[in-house]
């Protein structure tokens, strides 16, 4: 019987040295063999990295990340550090690629490399059956499609799940993030954590919208290919108002009641739609999107449905339909739903829901990615089980 298990710990202390010994303090059972660590970004990173690294097996693997929010199996927190303790049947090989702002192609080329090496494979070898990917970025730096395109470029069949390293702060310009791998913390950079494994296992993701049969063209963008200019050969701003019947186009930013929150966009892929929603609306009438776009591409608008009532669902039915006796969950889960949740009145519901998760650590990132896809708006999820 192959199986991989989870115990996780949450401590809200503030020093250092306290908060290492509150968490490990926690857990019981055998010795890890790989930690998570998320922890608000206001924290002492590398003293807490230390702290914790000196008090865990020297085995003992390490990973982690700044977040907007930690969450565990009480719900979603603020200020604190959750801690995921993995234990069971599975190798994992680490690999951090630097300089995603100057060729984020090659840093994710470095990470997935390195982390193979770890492993004794070969990029091209990896079975898609037994490997699994786990990826934490700088999401700061917007560099997710270029780094997956260096992830995957010579095995486009590997699964890849994760999200975006964060920050509570509001403010663009004071916002940073941080990855941590073993004893190193560094901005600026993308983690790789390749899991091989007997036991069950799926990348999964969760978004609380529904599809309305509408679409859209991007028919114009900019050189950076990141604003839409013109959308079914309007300019765009005006003509996603139109559509939503919003009189004031600063309505349609991202988390506003009847904005792009409510109506996004999705790409169909297959019978799948993965949330690539707009962003933010700018005063030149072009609509900045946290994706890349291509001219002549055809969106999807989707409306919302129950955001607590579907994630307890997917909780609840999806995620043990598709995991055999599930026992640990990582989740990536996206600042806009905390945002939305909160504007809506629904952070106690949506909190309430995670109790239904199997054992689960994770956090509020900086967009999210499923299976080599840059996308938003959505819980995305690697679970482990037992057979």
């Amino acid at each position: 019987m192959a199986h991989v298990k989870m115990q996780t710990a949450r401590s809200t202390l503030t020093d250092p040295v306290a908060v290492a010994e509150d968490l490990l303090r926690q857990l019981h059972g055998p010795p890890p063999k790989l930690v998570t660590l998320f922890a608000a970004r206001q924290r002492d990173q590398r003293a807490l990295n230390r702290a914790v690294r000196e008090r865990l097996p020297k085995d003992t693997r390490l990973v982690g990340a700044t977040t907007a929010g930690e969450l565990d199996n009480n719900g979603i927190h603020e200020n604190s550090v959750v801690m995921g303790a993995l234990s069971g049947d599975f190798e994992v090989g680490l690999g951090l690629g630097s300089g995603l702002t100057g060729d984020a192609i090659a840093a994710g080329a470095q990470a997935i490399k390195r982390a193979c090496e770890e492993l004794g494979v070969r990029q091209q070898d990896l079975d898609a059956r037994r490997y699994v990917g786990l990826v934490i970025d700088d999401g700061f730096r917007y560099k997710k499609e270029e780094l997956l395109l260096g992830i995957l470029e010579k095995n486009q069949t590997l699964v890849l799940v994760g999200g975006g390293a964060s920050d509570s702060e509001t403010d663009p310009a004071r916002q940073s993030a941080l990855i941590h791998v073993d004893g190193e913390v560094a901005g600026d950079g993308v983690l790789v954590a390749l899991f091989k494994t007997n036991a069950p296992w799926a990348a999964l993701r969760s978004h609380w919208y529904v599809p309305t049969g509408e679409r859209m063209t991007i028919t114009k963008v900019d050189e950076t290919h990141t604003r839409a200019l013109e959308i079914d050969g309007q300019p765009a701003a005006r003509r996603y108002a139109d559509i939503l019947g919003v009189e004031n186009i600063a309505d349609l930013e991202f988390g506003r009641p009847g904005g792009f929150a409510l109506r996004p966009t999705a790409l169909k892929v297959g019978r799948e739609y993965f949330i690539r929603a707009a962003w933010r609306p700018l005063e030149d009438g072009s609509i900045l999107f946290a994706n890349l776009l291509e001219e002549g591409s055809e969106l999807d608008l989707m409306k919302a449905g129950d955001l607590a009532g579907m994630t307890r669902d997917f909780f609840q039915e999806e995620l043990p339909r598709r995991v055999q006796n599930p026992q640990a969950a990582l989740l990536f889960h996206c600042s806009g739903r905390l945002w939305y949740a909160q504007a809506q009145g629904m952070l106690p519901k949506l909190s309430e829901a995670m109790k239904l998760a199997p054992s689960a650590a994770g956090m509020n990132v900086q967009f999210e990615i499923y299976s080599g896809f840059h996308i938003n708006t959505t819980l995305t999820v690697l679970a482990f089980g037992s057979n």
